[in-house]
This record gives C-alpha cells, sequence and structure tokens, in this order.
C-alpha cells in the first residue's frame, strides 16, 4: 500500500498543526484511507471509488480531472498554502476541503471519519513511517550523490578525451594544411614549368615556320642571280661591234682586216675597258677567253695583244 504523509492547517484551528495521512492500494481514483491526527487524538476514515465518483457528478467535472484534484490537495501539496482550505468539526467528525480562486471558493469533497480508540497505535504507525521514508530518501539521495560523483567523473574523462580529440584534430589540421600548401606548390609549378613549356614550344613553331620562309626568299635570289650571271655570260660572248674602232687601229691594222682570212676581233677602248673592269670581278671568264680565242687562231691573239700594248 502506498502512503503519503502531509502536514495542514485547519481554519477552526490555524495554531495546531494536524497531519494527514493518505493510503491507497492501486490508484487513488479506486478508493483510499484518509486518516487525521493533531498528535493527541486520531480520526480514520475510509472513501470508496463510489463516492469519489459521486462528488465529481455533484461538481459537474470528470472523474480523472476530480482525481487529479484530490491528488494535488490532498497528497501532492501542489500550490502555495492558501490554494486549499480544510475544515474539520470534532463534534460530527466531518472533514472537508474547498479549493479557493481568487475571490471565489468551491468545495472539493467531504467525507465522514470516526475517532480512533488507541490514537497512540496510528500516531506510531506515522512516525515509523516517516522514519521508513526518511530513511529511504537518505538511501536514495545517497545513491544518487554516488551516481552523481560517477557521472562527474565519467564527466571529467569525456571532457579530457574531448580535449585530446580536439588538439588532435588541431593538429591534424595543421598537417594536412602543411601538406597541402606543399601539394599546392608542386602544382603551381608544375604549371609554371607546363606554361614555360608551350611558350618554347610555340617560339620553336615560329622559327621553323620563319625559316621555311627564308629559303623560298634565298631560292628567288639564287635564281635571280642565275639569271643576271647568264646574260653577263652571253654580252662577253657578242662579238665587238667593228664600227666603235678608232680610226688609229683601223689606219694601222687596214692590211690585217682587208684579209679575207682573219677575223676582225679588236675590241674599242670601251670594250677594253669593260673587260678590264670585268677582270677584277670575273677573272676566270676573261682567262678562259684569252685561252679560247688563242688556241683558235694563235697569229690573230698576238696581233692583239701587240696593239694593246701599243695603246
Amino acid at each position: 500500500m502506498e502512503r503519503k504523509v502531509s502536514r495542514i492547517y485547519l481554519a477552526s484551528e490555524p495554531d495546531i498543526i494536524h497531519f494527514l495521512q493518505v493510503a491507497w492500494e492501486k490508484t487513488l481514483g479506486s478508493g483510499f484511507v484518509i486518516t487525521l491526527t493533531d498528535g493527541q487524538s486520531a480520526w480514520t476514515g475510509t472513501v470508496c471509488e463510489s463516492e469519489i465518483s459521486q462528488e465529481a457528478d455533484d461538481m459537474a467535472m470528470e472523474k480523472e480531472k476530480y482525481v487529479d484534484e484530490l491528488r494535488k490537495a490532498l497528497v501532492s501539496g501542489a500550490g502555495p498554502t492558501d490554494t486549499y482550505k480544510f475544515n474539520f468539526s470534532k463534534e460530527s467528525c466531518h472533514f472537508s476541503f474547498e479549493k479557493n480562486l481568487k475571490d471565489v471558493s468551491f468545495r472539493l469533497g467531504s467525507f465522514n471519519l470516526e475517532k480512533v480508540a488507541n490514537p497512540a497505535e496510528v500516531i506510531r504507525e506515522l512516525i515509523c513511517h516517516c522514519l521508513d521514508t526518511i530513511a529511504e530518501n537518505q538511501a536514495k539521495n545517497e545513491h544518487l550523490q554516488k551516481e552523481n560523483e560517477r557521472l562527474l567523473r565519467d564527466w571529467n574523462d569525456v571532457q579530457g578525451r574531448f580535449e585530446k580529440s580536439v588538439s588532435a584534430k588541431e593538429a591534424l589540421e595543421t598537417d594536412l594544411y602543411k601538406r597541402f600548401i606543399l601539394v599546392l606548390n608542386e602544382k603551381k609549378a608544375k604549371i609554371r614549368s607546363l606554361h614555360k613549356l608551350l611558350n618554347e614550344v610555340q617560339e620553336l613553331e615560329k622559327n621553323i615556320e620563319h625559316k621555311k620562309e627564308s629559303p623560298t626568299c634565298s631560292e628567288m635570289t639564287t635564281d635571280r642571280d642565275a639569271i643576271y650571271d647568264e646574260s653577263t655570260d652571253e654580252e662577253s660572248e657578242i662579238p665587238p661591234n667593228p664600227s666603235v674602232l678608232s680610226p688609229a687601229t683601223v689606219r694601222r691594222d687596214d692590211s690585217i682586216i682587208s684579209s679575207p682570212d682573219v677575223t676582225d676581233i679588236a675590241p674599242t677602248r670601251k670594250r677594253r675597258q669593260r673587260m678590264q673592269k670585268n677582270l677584277g670581278t670575273e677573272p676566270k671568264m676573261a682567262s678562259q677567253e684569252h685561252r679560247l680565242q688563242e688556241k683558235e687562231n694563235p697569229l690573230i691573239f698576238q696581233m692583239w695583244r701587240d696593239l694593246y700594248r701599243e695603246e
């Protein structure tokens, strides 16, 4: 059986402390036993479930709500001391209680009690129950204190582990950051080397294109030089014009020229000057021409050389 002892003050005797005990088997709504004492006398009574239901109907309240109000008034002692008002008449042994709501109060319940013939026994039971409750509460407090100490040790252990985890996390982040910086620097260096290699490849391609264009220009220049050389060779092979010969040369070599077997190859002064100029630039060509003329007609070549010396 569950019991609950509380201290109350009666409206008729506010200076005297009364003790109220409520005991029930299953629930408070299934019925309970109420005991009231002032330390000298005792009164007791049993409230059945039907009486509780009747009181709830009289107050037009649901049974659950009414039982909750009974618990607050008789068991829990919830709310301020002036919230509930208790009345007891020793002559009629009628016990009642009310709830105050501002300026209005309404009756929660009333029960008829009987005076106990041996109040000392009832008071003894109350004292024993209070002592048992105190011992039980002390044991619970000791258990809760030990549990709190254990939880405090666990909390300190968890806090130490947490601090170690934070330190390890910070060290790991620092190490990862350093490694990231190294990897980033390597990537940057690789990117710079790739850019440099790309620039070198592009410059090499430009040089190759420039070299491809340069041979074309050199070939064109070589062709023009070849054409010029050919025109010069042809000009050197053109026989001199006899009309430009000087009169002295014509008079001096009149006998030779009038001969039908001699070919007029005497050069003019301009021809000799051009040949002298060409001797410095093209000595090989002049020497070859002289050798050819000497081979063809040695006599004419000898006469031409003598004329050249006299002039």
